[in-house]
């Protein structure tokens, strides 16, 4: 096991407790500085538990000792890590770090990524040995006498970012949650047809981004379990978001056709779109029918052009895909068969990918897995469609996803590859302003050890599967790149933070980006470590800025959107805000206060006072820009054209208007910290998809922020 963190110097102080220390040596952190300002220390209680759940004894002294000493041990004898990610100097050279070599000469050999090898003898001097001329990619080192072998990344120093961008270029978009779209042809739910009707009339309006929610497969079994962030998997797409109708197959499938034309689907069809919330329920039990029937007739009718693309497409995907589909026929079979979803609680044969009995279930149950990738295949090329559409209307960067922070226990990252990430263990926040009881948000985190251990393969292809069809990559609270609010259950539900490989993450963020041409933005909000929004700028990661939370050095007022980082894409809210109309309302304080989210006394009252302040002041800026003229309380939509004109002046490369709050929402889509206690992920749109297109919405967005196709900015 390698440590995660810089090996500190001897020093003749007084060494650390074993716990401490071991807790350090695995990346726990000691304290952390809270939203007051205030230090809050880890836990001996919070350090065992995280250290048990990364199989690390160290419940009495006497084990922590020996749990030590073995760490030491294995950090003595290794020479190459599991896995090194380097950039090249300037000269063309990447050094290579070794341990216990110093002095010695060596060969060495490196396997580049197209099957290519390079060969050479090196001393290592000051730890490290150089290597000249190689290629960004993915290869392998490996070094004689003394022997060892390791994964060996060379990656870019930085993201791509589009071209004049860091000039002064800049560039506007809208933010979409698709899900929530009613048209006059979904079934009650946005689906990707709909997404490419968006990007065309967008594109043609002048934007140049389509910012997405995530995209990521949820739980047909469980269909109201509806977060896209917290998912059954983040390498696999939400097949609810097909497009049954528009698959080119669907009107030649006598069964199909016979299910749609049935008084019984048109009947339920017809609820579910009058619905003013996304029924899940209905729209799960109408698509699930459709598709299985799509799949039962395709082979019949389908030409041997479109067959072979569908056999091409699961030759391409690899093995985790494969498995990922595979879990999700285990799921529905246990969720029938056994009235039980969570493989936690399957058969025990049945909790390892790798079992006989599992290998048993994918022959004998190759249809239900075939239905999988089907899907699969149908949603990745109707996604492809909407990427399609929205380059042809003109979009330069085009769809922009977005990558949750994990997924849900009981879902198939977990059962796939259940030794990467901490059984026991949830992600959350710290209590803060804004959610003073703090948040737990179910998810587990990788284990840091472990993820290096494999080379990062878990997370290059969760970069990959969710850069695909992409220009650009949000990445969900980004902080995680450099550390995890990790709560152990069982404890007294704090946590401490856990420290992660931030700069062999970027470095791989950074080749995949390269790659692909896909920007990467960093969602980072909430509790940022010193130094991080530094790091992220050098790497060009741009920042996430809300308009609700940048305020001047003071802290009372507001920030001039001059001041708004060129390397950041700027926005007025999102999906876990209030909207622009319920935020000038005090209309999402006024909801957490009716579902008990702050439970100190007083608390309520604070915070309706600090909107009171903050409303006022946002005023003011607006007021003091030019943005908002008069004086007294302007309408709401004198506020929400006010703030998208605040973010069209900001000198951010790329800023974001929320649909939201262009067809003038006033609920907000999701409130932290709950669940079924409020309609989260629900809450449709107020006008169809051809109603905000024909009454003037998009042209309006168009004349506001298009000056922004054009516009240079001083850098």
């Amino acid at each position: 096991m390698t440590s995660l963190i810089p090996r500190p110097p001897r020093s003749v102080a007084a060494e650390p407790a074993p716990l401490a220390e071991l807790a350090a040596l695995h990346g726990i952190e000691a304290s952390y500085q809270d939203a007051r300002g205030h230090t809050v220390e880890t836990s001996d209680e919070t350090r065992v538990r995280l250290l048990a759940a990364m199989g690390v004894s160290a419940g009495t002294e006497a084990e922590a000792r020996i749990s030590l000493a073995a760490f030491r041990e294995a950090v003595l004898t290794e020479v190459l890590p599991p896995v090194l990610v380097v950039r090249r100097e300037a000269a063309g050279f990447v050094s290579v770090p070794v341990a216990n070599a110093a002095g010695r000469t060596f060969d060495w050999q490196v396997t580049l990524e197209d099957g290519s090898v390079k060969n050479g003898r090196a001393t290592a001097e000051g730890g490290k040995f150089r290597i000249a001329e190689l290629p960004f990619g993915y290869h392998r080192l490996r070094l004689e006498d003394p022997a060892a072998e390791t994964a060996l990344i060379v990656a870019p120093r930085g993201c791509w970012l589009p071209d004049g961008f860091l000039d002064g270029r800049q560039l506007w978009g809208v933010s979409v949650q698709l899900y929530l779209l009613q048209s006059a042809r979904n079934w009650g739910i946005g689906d990707f047809a709909d997404l490419a009707v968006l990007a065309e009339a967008f594109g043609e309006a002048g934007a140049a981004v389509i910012g997405l929610n995530p995209l990521h497969a949820l739980f047909p079994d469980t269909p109201e379990e509806a977060s896209p962030y917290s998912p059954a998997s983040r390498l696999l797409l939400n097949v609810l978001s097909i497009a049954v109708d528009l698959v080119p197959e669907a009107r030649r499938i006598p069964e199909l056709q016979g299910y749609l034309s049935s008084d019984a689907f048109q009947e339920s069809l017809s609820a579910a779109r009058a619905s003013r919330l996304v029924d899940y329920t209905a729209v799960t039990r109408l698509k699930m029918q459709a598709l299985r029937a799509l799949y039962d007739g395709f082979q019949p009718v389908a030409s041997e052009e479109r067959r072979a693309a569908f056999r091409t497409f699961r030759e391409k995907r690899g093995k985790r895909f494969e498995t990922s589909c595979l879990f999700l026929a285990l799921r529905a079979h246990f969720a029938d068969s056994l009235g039980t979803s969570d493989w936690h609680q399957w058969p025990d044969a049945f909790r390892r990918p790798d079992s006989d009995a599992v290998h048993d279930f994918a022959r004998s149950h190759a249809d239900a897995v075939g239905f999988q990738v089907f899907l699969q295949w149908l949603a990745d090329e109707q996604l492809a469609e909407a990427a399609r559409a929205a380059r042809e209307a003109g979009m330069e960067i085009g769809l922009y996803r977005d990558l949750a922070v994990g997924a849900d226990l009981s879902g198939a990252e977990t059962w796939a590859n259940a030794g990467a990430v901490l059984d026991g263990v949830e992600v959350g926040a710290p209590p803060d302003l804004f959610n003073p009881a703090g948040q737990s948000w179910g998810l587990p985190p990788f284990d840091p050890g472990k993820l290096r251990a494999e080379g990062y393969r878990s997370f290059i292809e969760l970069v990959r599967a969710n850069m695909r069809h992409a220009g650009g990559l949000r990445i969900d609270h980004v902080m995680g790149l450099s550390r995890l609010y990790c709560i152990p259950k069982g404890g007294d539900g704090t946590g401490a933070y856990l420290g992660y490989p931030m700069e062999d993450l970027i470095g791989i963020l950074a080749l995949e980006s390269r790659r692909k041409r896909c920007l990467v933005v960093g969602e980072d909000l909430g509790t940022v470590p010193p130094g991080f929004r530094e790091r992220m700028r050098e790497a060009n990661i741009l920042s996430y800025r809300v308009l609700y939370f940048e305020k001047d050095e003071v802290g009372k007022g507001f920030a001039s959107p001059d001041s708004y980082p060129r390397r950041s894409l700027a926005v007025a809210s999102s999906h876990d805000l209030a909207t622009l109309r319920g935020w000038y309302a005090d209309r999402d304080v006024s909801r957490k206060q009716e579902l008990g989210l702050y439970p100190a006394e007083g608390e309520a009252e604070r915070q309706h006072a600090l909107r009171d302040d903050d409303r006022a002041a946002l005023l003011d800026a607006l007021r003091a820009n030019g943005f908002l003229p008069g004086e007294g309380e302007p309408t709401d939509q004198a506020f929400v054209d006010a703030a998208h004109a605040f973010l069209n002046n900001s000198a951010s490369g790329i800023a974001v208007a929320q649909l939201d709050d262009l067809t003038g929402e006033l609920d907000q889509v999701n409130v932290p910290a709950t669940r079924l206690e409020y309609p989260n992920w629900r809450r449709k749109y107020s006008k169809t998809l051809e109603a905000f297109i024909a009454d003037g919405t998009v042209s309006r967005a168009g004349r506001l922020f298009s000056a922004r196709s054009t516009r240079t900015k001083r850098p």
